[in-house]
C-alpha cells in the first residue's frame, strides 16, 4: 500500500501521503482526499436521482436558474478532461505525477457528468419549480476547497511569473474557469425557481393528477437511498398528506391485482394457506435469508476491525497501509452492514405486504363464496383486522428464529476464547431457563387463543349493538348492553393480563440473565485457579452483554411465531368452511317442460347441514313462466326459507332444484331490505348502466317519485348505513326498485308490502308486481292475502311443508278471512300516487340532520394533522394513572442506576487490584490515562456494551486474597441482585400500568359511544366505529405497550450512557450538539410524514371493514344480482389504498433507518481518519481513540434506537388519538335531571303535547309545527296520516331521540326535557317497526336487565304465541343466533312484542309492529294487547286501517306541512 501510494504520489515510502508540504497542503493529499473523494460522493448522490421521471405527463419549462446550473455542470465535466491534455502531452505540466492527475481529473469528469444527468432529470419533475434537493447542491460545492488550494499552490509556485510555460499556464486558466463555472452554478442555485403551477402548491393533488409510482424504474442507488421517496416526504413536510390518494402508487409487485393473480395460480380449494403463501412468495422470502446471514456476519466486523485499529495505534510497528485498511474496512463494513440490514428489513416488509394483500383478498373472496354456515360478522372482521396482521409477524420472526441462535453461537465461541471452559457454568444456567421459557410460551399461546375468542365475542356484540342503536335507545338499554360488552372486555382483559405478566416474567428472566451469568462465570473462573485480569473481566462482561440481544429478543420471536400460528389456524378454519356451489346445488338440466321457470321435486332443505333446525320440504312444485305465485302461511312456517332455498342460501339435503335461465340470476327483494351507504340512485342502479327511461319507469312503479321530490338532493341523496335514515317502507321500495331495475326473468319478493300503507301497497301491486313485472315469473310472500286474488297460484305452507297449492279461490278461504283491498282491483285512488311514500318524515329525521344541500350524508372521517398533540400523551398518562406512571418511571431510573453502579463497582475492583499489586505490574505506567497498556485490542473488542470499563486504569493484576475476592464478589452480587429486583419491579409495574390504560381507554370509548345521539349513528358508517373498537383498541392493548417499553428502555440507557460518558471523557460531549442537530432534522422530516401515514392507514382501514360488513349483510342480494365480481373489484380498490399507506409508512421508516445508520458510520469513520492523521504526526493517543470509537458506536446506535422507537410510539399513539377523539369529542344526548317525585312519578299515563315544533336543521321546514293534543290516562290513540305528516316524529320527540325546537311534552304534568333520559325511557314501552335481536339466549333478549322471573317470561311468550317455537329451540336458554337469525322476521316481531308485555309502563307506543305476521296471528295479538294494556295509555301508528280489534278511543289525523 505504501509503495503504491508512493508511486502514485511521487513521494517516499516512509511518508507516502504527506498532509503538509511547506506552507500548504500536500498536492497528493489535496487530489486524493479533498478532490477525488468529494467528487466520488457527488457522483453517488447524483446517481440516486437517475431514475425515470415519475410524472410522465408533466414536463415543466426549465427556469433560468436550472439552465445555468445545467450549463455549468456540463462545463465542469469538460474542463477536467481538457485539463488532462497539458498533463499527458510532453512535457508534463505538473504539479503532480501523471497518474495522479489522470485519476483525479477522470473522477471529477465522471462526477460532473453524473451530476448533469441528475439535474436534467430533476428539472423535468416538480423539482423544476424549486431549487431541487439541498443535499445535492451542497455536494456540488464539496470539491471547491481542492480547487482553491490548487490555485494557492500555483500562486506560491509563481506560475504567472516569467518565464511563462504553456502547460502550467493553460492548467491555471482552466482552474480559474472551473472556479468561475462553480460560481455560476452557485448563482444558478440562488436564482429562485419559477412560480409553481396551481396544482403544485395546492394542498392536494389536482383532479386526475396521480402521484408518483413507488420504486419502479428507479436506479439501484435510488433504491438503496430511498431517494424516490423525496416527493412523498416533501408533501408530508408541507402537510399535504390528507387522504390515501396522496401517497405514492404501489409498485407493480405489490398491486392487489398482481398479488391476486400470483396467489390464485397457487391456490386450490381446500389447500393449506401456508403452502399457498410459500408457493407464491416463499422463494423470494427464503432468499432474503442470505441477506440476513451476510448482515449478521458483518455485524461482527465492526468490533474485530476496531480491535485491530486500536492495536495498530498502540503498537505503532505496523505500516501505515494496515491502518488505512483497518479504517477503510471499519467504514466499509459499517456502511455495507447498514445497507444490507436496511434492505433486508425493507424487502421482508414488502414480502409481508404481499402476503397481507393476498390474504385479505382471499378472505374477502371467501366471504363472497360462503355457504349457509357463516361465522358472525364480528369474527370475520377480526380475521381482517387482527389475525391477518398477526399472521404477518411470521415474516419478521422466521429469519430471526435462526439468526439469533447464530449470533448466540458466535458470541459464545468468542467467550470461550476469553475464559475457556468457565463459560459453561453460565451456559448451563441459560439452558436451564429454556424449559421455563417453554412453559411460559405455552401458557402465552393458550391465553392468546382464549383472548382472541373473547375479543371476537366483544366485537360481535359491539357490531350488533351498533346495528340496533335506535331500538336500544328506545328501550333505554345502553347501560345493560354496555355492561354485557364490559363483561366480554373483562374476560378479554383477564387473558391479556395473564399474557402481559407472563411476558414481563419472560423479559425479566432474560434481561437479568446476563448479570447472573457474569457472576457464575467469574466465580467458576476463580475456583478453577485462574487469575482475574482486567482484560478477562471486561471482555467477558462485554461478551455476556452481547448475549442480551439474542436472548432478549428470542422470546418475542417465539411469541410472534406462536401468535402467527394461532391466527393462521383461525384463518384456515374460515377458509375451510363449505362454499356456495351453484353447480352442485341446482340440477344441471333445466326444467323438463320448456314453459317451466322453476321446478322442485322431493326437495328437502335446512339451515344447517345435518338438518337439526326446522326443515323445509317441497314434494313437488312447478312454476310456469310468467306466473304470479303467492306464498302464504302462519308466522315461522317457512315462507322466507322457501325463497332462500330457491336462491341457494340453504343446505339442500336431497331432491332436485331446477331453474330456467339460472345464469341470469334472480330479482330478489328480501324481507329485511339491504340498503348500502350510498345515494338512492346508486342503490337502485346497483352497478348497472343508467338507462333514463327504464329508471323513470322503475321509480314510478315503486312509488318513489314523491319521496325523491322532497329530499334535499333527490335521488343523489345519501342514505345511512343499512338505510337507517329511511323508513321501513322506503327501504322496502328502494330494495324492490333495485330488483326491478336489474330486469331479471324470475323475481322472489319476500313481503315487500308489509311495511307500507294500503294506498302504497295497492300502487305497488298494480304498477309494479302486476305492471312492470307482468312479463316475468314472480313468487310473492305476504300476509296481506287480499292482494293475492289476482295470483295465478297460491302456495300454503305449514311447519316447513307445502301442504296445498292451487288457485286463490281454493287456497285463500283456508287462510283467515281478509278484508277487501281499499282500492278496487284495477283502480287506484287519487291518493295512491300522492301518498307514494309512507314515512318521509323519518327520512328527514335522519337525513336532514346531517345533509347538506348536495344530499351528502356520510361525513368524511376526520383525521388529525401535524404532530400528535400533547393532550394525547396526557390522556394516556391519565389512563395509566398518575401514581402508577410515576412508579414506572422511578423503577426504570432505579434499574438503570443500579446497572451503572454495577459497572462502576467492577471498574473500582480492578483499580484496587492494581493498587494492591503494584509490584507485579507488567505494563508501562505513563501518567496519561489513555496511554496505559492494558487498554488492549482484546479489551476494546467488545467495549461498546460496557459503560465504565475504561474510567479507571486497567492493568493486569495478580491474584488477590480470598477474603478480598469474597468481599468484592459479594458487593458486586448484591448490586446485581438489587438491579435484578428493580428490573422485575419495572416489568411488573409496566405491565400493570398498560393494562390499566387499556381498560380505561375502552371503558371511556364505550361509554361515550353509547351516549351519542342517533344522528351520529345515522351519518357514521359502522365500520368506522368498529375500527376503533377493533384495530385501535388492539393497538392500545398490545402494540403501543410493546414499543413504548422499548422507548423507555432506550431513553434510560441513553441517560446512563451520557452520565458515564460525561464523567469519564467530557470532551466527547462536544460531538453531541452537531450530532443532535442532524438527528433532529432527519427525524423531524420523517415524523411529519410518518404520523400522517399512520393516520391514513387507520383511515383507509375503516372502508375495508365497512365494505366487508356490508357484503356479509347483503350476500344473498349480491349473488342473486350477479354483483359479486363488482364488489370484489371495489374491495381491491379499497385494499390498494390501504396497502399504499402501509407500504409508504414502512418505506419511510427504512428511509430514516438508513440515514441514521450511515450517520453513525460517518462519525466512526471521521474519528478513525483523524486518528490516522494524528498517528502519522506522532500525536495519536490509542486509549482516547479507542474510547472515542467505542462510545461513538454505542451512542449512535442508542440514538438510532431512540429516534426509531419514539417515531413508532408516536405512530402508535395515533390509535390513542383516535380513541380519544370519540371519547371526548362525540356529541352526547342531553342528560336532564332525576325527578324529585320518587320512583312512581308516572302513575296515571297522561300524554300532552303543547305547541311542539320540531325542525331537523336550521333552514329546513318544520317537521312538526305547533302540535298540541292531550291523551287522557288509559285512552287509546290511533295516529294516522298521509306521507310526511310526522307520525313517527311524535314518538321520536316523546322518547327524546330528537329534541323539539320549541314547545313541551308533558307526562302526568312532568316536562320530559327536565327528566333524565334513562328515567324517562324506562317508564315508556315501544314495539318498534323493526325487530332488534342480538346474539344470545331468548332470556337475554327478552330481559337484558334480568328483572323478571322465568314464569313471567313464559307467560309473555305464551301471549305472543311463541312458546312452541321457543321450546323447540331449547327454551329460554336457547341461542337465537346473530341478529336472531334462527327466527323468522315475523317471530322476531313477536319476540319484541313479548318485551312490551313484560313491562309495567303506563304508556305503550306501537309503530306498525305486526306488519310481518299473518292475519290470524295479528288478530290474536291485537286481542292480547287490548286485554293486557286495557288500563294503559296506548299510542298506535298504523298502516293497516283500521286496526283489526284494537279499538281506539281517540284517533289523530296528521296532515303533512305544505
Amino acid at each position: 500500500m505504501e509503495r503504491f501510494l508512493a508511486r502514485l504520489c511521487g513521494t517516499s515510502a516512509l511518508q507516502p501521503l504527506p498532509v503538509w508540504e511547506g506552507d500548504t497542503t500536500g498536492h497528493c493529499f489535496t487530489q486524493l482526499v479533498l478532490s477525488a473523494l468529494p467528487h466520488a460522493l457527488l457522483a453517488v448522490l447524483s446517481a440516486c436521482h437517475w431514475g425515470h421521471p415519475r410524472y410522465p405527463d408533466y414536463t415543466p419549462r426549465c427556469s433560468p436558474g436550472w439552465r445555468l446550473r445545467l450549463t455549468a455542470s456540463v462545463l465542469l465535466a469538460v474542463f477536467p478532461l481538457l485539463d488532462l491534455l497539458p498533463v499527458i502531452l510532453p512535457p508534463g505540466a505538473g504539479p503532480g505525477p501523471t497518474g495522479l492527475e489522470v485519476l483525479a481529473g477522470g473522477v471529477a469528469a465522471m462526477a460532473w457528468i453524473s451530476h448533469s444527468l441528475a439535474l436534467w432529470v430533476l428539472a423535468h419533475t416538480p423539482y423544476g419549480h424549486s431549487r431541487g434537493p439541498l443535499a445535492l447542491a451542497l455536494a456540488a460545492f464539496l470539491p471547491a476547497p481542492a480547487l482553491v488550494l490548487t490555485l494557492l499552490w500555483h500562486c506560491q509556485r509563481g506560475t504567472l511569473l516569467p518565464p511563462l510555460l504553456a502547460g502550467p499556464l493553460s492548467r491555471l486558466c482552466l482552474l480559474i474557469l472551473q472556479l468561475a463555472a462553480l460560481l455560476a452554478y452557485g448563482l444558478g442555485w440562488a436564482v429562485p425557481g419559477q412560480p409553481r403551477e396551481p396544482w403544485a402548491h395546492e394542498p392536494l393533488l389536482s383532479e386526475g393528477q396521480e402521484p408518483e409510482v413507488a420504486e419502479d424504474g428507479e436506479s439501484w442507488l435510488s433504491r438503496f437511498s430511498y431517494a424516490w421517496l423525496a416527493p412523498l416526504l416533501a408533501r408530508g413536510a408541507r402537510g399535504e398528506l390528507r387522504q390515501p390518494q396522496d401517497t405514492c402508487r404501489l409498485p407493480h409487485r405489490l398491486h392487489p391485482t398482481y398479488l391476486a393473480r400470483v396467489f390464485q395460480a397457487q391456490w386450490q380449494e381446500g389447500a393449506r394457506l401456508w403452502r399457498t403463501l410459500h408457493g407464491a412468495f416463499g422463494h423470494c422470502y427464503l432468499a432474503l435469508g442470505l441477506l440476513k446471514l451476510v448482515g449478521t456476519m458483518l455485524g461482527f466486523s465492526g468490533p474485530l476491525l476496531l480491535s485491530l485499529l486500536v492495536g495498530f495505534l498502540e503498537e505503532g510497528r505496523e505500516p501505515l497501509s494496515h491502518g488505512l485498511l483497518y479504517a477503510l474496512g471499519l467504514t466499509g463494513g459499517a456502511v455495507l452492514g447498514a445497507v444490507l440490514q436496511n434492505q433486508y428489513g425493507y424487502e421482508v416488509r414488502k414480502v409481508a405486504l404481499q402476503a397481507r394483500g393476498a390474504v385479505l383478498n382471499i378472505l374477502y373472496r371467501k366471504a363472497l363464496q360462503l355457504g349457509p354456515r357463516r361465522p358472525p360478522a364480528g369474527e370475520v372482521l377480526n380475521l381482517l383486522g387482527t389475525d391477518s396482521e398477526r399472521l404477518l409477524n411470521f415474516a419478521g420472526s422466521f429469519h430471526e428464529a435462526w439468526g439469533l441462535p447464530l449470533q448466540l453461537a458466535i458470541t459464545l465461541y468468542l467467550l470461550h476464547q476469553q475464559v475457556g471452559v468457565a463459560f459453561v457454568g453460565g451456559l448451563i444456567l441459560a439452558l436451564l431457563l429454556v424449559p421455563v421459557n417453554k412453559v411460559i410460551a405455552t401458557r402465552i399461546m393458550a391465553s392468546n387463543q382464549e383472548m382472541l375468542q373473547h375479543k371476537d365475542a366483544r366485537v360481535k356484540l359491539v357490531t350488533e349493538l351498533l346495528s340496533g342503536m335506535r331500538v336500544i335507545k328506545f328501550f333505554g338499554w345502553e347501560q345493560a348492553l354496555g355492561t354485557r360488552v364490559e363483561a366480554c372486555r373483562a374476560r378479554e382483559l383477564g387473558r391479556l393480563r395473564v399474557i402481559k405478566y407472563l411476558d414481563a416474567a419472560c423479559v425479566y428472566l432474560w434481561a437479568a440473565l446476563p448479570v447472573v451469568i457474569s457472576i457464575v462465570i467469574f466465580i467458576t473462573y476463580v475456583l478453577m485457579g485462574h487469575q482475574l485480569t482486567a482484560t478477562k473481566v471486561f471482555t467477558a462482561l462485554a461478551l455476556v452483554r452481547m448475549l442480551i440481544l439474542p436472548l432478549n429478543n428470542f422470546p418475542w420471536v417465539i411469541n410472534g411465531l406462536l401468535e402467527a400460528k394461532v391466527s393462521l389456524d383461525r384463518i384456515q378454519r374460515f377458509l375451510d368452511l363449505p362454499n356456495h356451489d351453484p353447480q352442485a346445488y341446482y340440477s344441471p338440466d333445466p326444467p323438463t317442460e320448456p314453459s317451466t321457470a322453476l321446478e322442485l321435486h322431493e326437495a328437502l332443505f335446512s339451515w344447517d347441514p345435518v338438518g337439526t333446525s326446522q326443515e323445509t320440504f317441497i314434494s313437488h312444485l312447478e312454476v310456469k313462466k310468467g306466473m304470479l305465485v303467492g306464498i302464504v302461511g302462519k308466522v315461522g312456517c317457512g315462507k322466507s326459507s322457501l325463497l332462500a332455498a330457491i336462491t341457494g342460501e340453504l343446505h339442500r339435503l336431497r331432491g332436485q332444484v331446477a331453474v330456467w335461465g339460472l345464469s341470469k340470476g334472480f330479482g330478489l327483494a328480501t324481507q329485511e331490505p339491504w340498503i348500502q351507504f350510498a345515494t338512492i340512485r346508486d342503490n337502485i342502479l346497483f352497478g348497472k348502466t343508467f338507462d333514463a327511461q327504464l329508471y323513470k319507469e322503475v321509480l314510478e312503479a315503486c312509488a318513489l317519485d314523491e319521496d325523491l321530490s322532497i329530499l334535499p338532493a333527490g335521488d343523489q341523496t345519501e342514505v345511512g348505513e343499512k338505510g337507517v335514515t329511511l323508513s321501513g317502507g322506503q327501504r322496502a321500495r328502494i330494495a324492490l326498485a333495485r330488483a326491478v331495475y336489474q330486469e331479471k326473468e324470475l323475481y322472489l319478493l319476500d313481503d315487500p308490502l308489509a311495511a307500507v300503507d294500503a294506498d302504497v301497497a295497492t300502487h305497488l301491486l298494480h304498477r309494479c308486481i302486476l305492471g312492470a313485472l307482468s312479463h316475468t315469473t314472480r313468487l310473492l310472500c305476504t300476509h296481506r292475502t287480499e292482494y293475492l286474488e289476482r295470483a295465478d297460484m297460491v302456495l300454503l305452507l305449514e311447519a316447513g311443508r307445502l301442504v296445498r297449492a292451487g288457485p286463490p279461490s281454493e287456497i285463500l278461504p283456508l287462510v283467515q278471512a281478509a278484508p277487501r283491498a281499499w282500492a278496487e282491483d284495477g283502480q287506484e285512488s287519487d291518493r295512491a300516487t300522492a301518498s307514494s311514500m309512507e314515512n318521509p318524515k323519518k327520512t328527514k329525521e335522519g337525513l336532514e340532520v346531517e345533509e347538506s344541500a348536495s344530499g351528502q350524508l356520510r361525513q368524511e372521517e376526520s383525521k388529525k394533522e401535524g404532530a400528535v398533540a400533547f393532550h394525547v400523551y396526557r390522556a394516556y398518562w391519565r389512563a395509566v394513572g398518575w401514581g402508577m406512571a410515576l412508579a414506572i418511571l422511578f423503577s426504570l431510573l432505579l434499574m438503570q442506576a443500579t446497572r451503572n453502579a454495577a459497572d462502576w463497582w467492577l471498574s473500582h475492583w480492578i483499580s484496587e487490584l492494581k493498587a494492591a499489586k503494584n509490584s507485579s505490574q507488567e505494563a508501562l505506567a505513563p501518567t496519561r490515562l489513555g496511554s496505559m497498556g492494558p487498554l488492549s485490542a482484546q479489551l476494546l473488542l467488545f467495549s461498546p456494551g460496557s459503560l465504565c470499563t475504561s474510567v479507571f486504569p486497567l492493568p493486569k493484576a495478580a491474584p488477590n486474597g480470598s477474603s478480598d475476592l469474597r468481599f468484592y464478589l459479594t458487593v458486586y452480587a448484591t448490586i446485581a441482585g438489587v438491579n435484578s429486583l428493580c428490573t422485575l419491579l419495572r416489568a411488573v409495574l409496566f405491565a400493570a400500568g398498560t393494562l390499566q390504560a387499556a381498560a380505561t381507554l375502552h371503558r371511556r370509548l364505550l361509554g361515550r359511544v353509547l351516549m351519542a345521539p342517533v344522528t351520529f349513528f345515522d351519518s357514521t358508517p359502522m365500520g368506522r366505529v368498529l375500527n376503533r373498537f377493533s384495530s385501535d383498541v388492539a393497538c392500545a392493548d398490545d402494540s403501543l405497550p410493546f414499543i413504548l417499553n422499548i422507548l423507555l428502555a432506550n431513553a434510560a440507557g441513553l441517560l446512563g450512557l451520557l452520565a458515564v460518558l460525561g464523567f469519564s471523557l467530557p470532551w466527547l460531549l462536544l460531538l453531541l450538539p452537531p450530532l443532535s442537530i442532524i438527528y433532529y432534522r432527519v427525524q423531524s422530516h420523517y415524523r411529519a410524514s410518518s404520523r400522517e401515514l399512520r393516520r391514513l392507514g387507520s383511515l383507509s382501514l375503516s372502508p375495508l371493514y365497512t365494505h366487508l360488513a356490508d357484503t356479509l349483510a347483503g350476500l344473498p342480494v349480491l349473488r342473486a344480482a350477479g354483483a359479486t365480481y363488482r364488489f370484489e373489484e371495489e374491495n381491491q380498490r379499497l385494499l390498494e389504498l390501504n396497502q399504499r399507506c402501509q407500504f409508504a409508512a414502512s418505506a419511510t421508516m427504512q428511509w430514516l433507518d438508513i440515514r441514521l445508520q450511515l450517520m453513525g458510520a460517518a462519525v466512526v469513520s471521521a474519528i478513525a481518519g483523524i486518528a490516522l492523521v494524528q498517528h502519522q504526526q506522532g500525536l495519536a493517543n490509542p486509549g482516547l481513540v479507542g474510547l472515542s470509537l467505542s462510545y461513538a458506536l454505542s451512542l449512535t446506535g442508542l440514538l438510532s434506537g431512540l429516534v426509531s422507537s419514539f417515531t413508532q410510539t408516536e405512530a402508535m399513539l395515533v390509535s390513542v388519538e383516535r380513541l380519544e377523539e370519540y371519547s371526548c369529542d362525540l356529541p352526547q344526548e342531553p342528560r336532564g335531571q332525576r325527578p324529585q317525585l320518587g320512583i312512581s312519578w308516572l302513575s296515571q299515563g297522561s300524554v300532552e303535547f303543547q305547541n311542539v315544533v320540531l325542525v331537523y336543521r336550521p333552514g329546513l321546514p318544520n317537521a312538526l309545527d305547533g302540535v298540541t293534543f292531550r291523551v287522557q290516562p288509559g285512552e287509546k290513540l290511533g295516529i294516522v296520516g298521509r306521507t310526511g305528516s310526522g307520525k313517527s316524529s311524535l314518538l321520536l320527540v316523546l322518547f327524546r331521540l330528537l329534541e323539539p325546537s320549541s314547545g313541551r311534552v308533558l307526562l302526568d304534568g312532568m316536562d320530559t326535557s327536565q327528566l333524565e333520559l334513562a328515567e324517562l325511557r324506562s317508564q315508556l314501552a315501544i314495539i318498534p317497526q323493526e325487530p332488534f335481536l342480538f346474539s344470545g339466549t331468548v332470556r337475554e333478549n327478552l330481559d337484558p336487565r334480568g328483572l323478571y322471573e322465568d314464569g313471567a317470561l313464559w307467560q309473555a311468550l305464551e301471549q305472543c304465541h311463541l312458546s312452541e317455537a321457543i321450546e323447540s329451540m331449547g327454551g329460554l336458554d336457547g341461542e337465537l343466533g346473530e341478529g336472531g337469525r334462527r327466527l323468522s322476521l315475523g317471530q322476531r316481531q313477536l319476540l319484541c312484542l313479548a318485551r312490551a308485555l313484560l313491562t309495567d309502563a303506563k304508556i305503550l307506543c306501537i309503530d306498525e309492529a305486526t306488519a310481518s305476521v299473518d292475519q290470524k296471528t295479528d288478530q290474536l295479538l291485537q286481542q292480547t294487547i287490548s286485554k293486557r294494556f286495557a288500563n294503559k295509555t296506548v299510542l298506535t301508528i298504523a298502516h293497516r286501517l283500521p286496526p283489526s280489534s284494537l279499538e281506539c278511543s281517540v284517533s289523530g289525523n296528521m296532515q303533512p306541512l305544505p
